[in-house]
């Protein structure tokens, strides 16, 4: 589908419903977007709230992250972080909603996009931010 963003790629990180739902609208805007999912359990999203899994999806999961390519990374092992960080060097936007210091502790945080990318728009958000009492929780 060609947008106002063709030619924009991003590199989707989220999960759940707040992260891949904003790339969902980038890509309706015409972005190409590649969204990341860890090994079996996938995206949190794919469980719904309770009663779906990995190969049964929850509904609004499709609904998320249609119009999007896939590839399942272990953000944990350091050459799915490589080919992460290699991934990176290729996109426009990287986009997660990882809890505050995760990707940071997996040597994924800002820095180490920007070492490979200095063009690369890093966009982070959270339910509830990075700082104050809650920033720990998921």
């Amino acid at each position: 589908m060609s947008g106002p963003l063709d030619g924009v790629r991003i590199l989707d990180l989220s999960q759940w419903q707040q992260g891949p739902y904003a790339t969902t609208l980038l890509s309706d805007l015409g972005a190409e977007v590649i969204k990341v999912e860890r090994p079996y359990y996938g995206d949190a999203g794919r469980h719904g709230l309770g009663g779906y899994d990995a190969t049964h999806p929850a509904p609004d999961f499709f609904a998320h992250n249609r119009g999007k390519r896939g590839i399942t990374i272990d953000l944990r092992h350091e050459q799915g972080r490589e080919l992460v960080l290699d991934l990176a060097s290729k996109m426009d936007v990287v986009v997660s909603n990882f809890r505050a210091g995760i990707l940071e502790k997996w040597g994924l945080g800002y820095e180490e996009f920007r070492a490979r990318n200095p063009r690369v728009i890093y966009a982070l958000a959270s339910g509830v931010g990075p700082h104050g009492p809650n920033a720990g929780r998921p």
